[in-house]
């Protein structure tokens, strides 16, 4: 897949940008339930606020990303979206 202009115009707007970046996606080692539940919330909340979210989704959605929150939704919620 070829990286577009508007792909990476969104994703130099993004508020996932930089050193919270650590929030979307699972850490190296095992996380408990109740960590990983508080990290995938702080992490949606960043998505909350940005203005490129709808992008984002679109673009996890498109390429499968099976890993990390992505525009707002976890890789089930974003499995769900790809089965409607």
């Amino acid at each position: 897949m070829a990286i577009s202009r508007s792909t990476i115009d969104w994703q130099l707007r993004a508020a996932c940008r930089g050193p919270q970046s650590a929030v979307f996606f699972p850490p190296p080692r095992p996380e408990r339930r109740e960590d990983k539940r508080r990290r995938e919330a702080r992490a949606k909340a960043i998505c909350g606020e940005c203005g490129v979210q709808l992008d984002c989704l679109d673009y996890a959605v498109t390429i499968k990303e099976q890993h990390g929150i992505w525009g707002g939704l976890s890789e089930n919620e974003r499995k769900v979206l790809r089965v409607v």
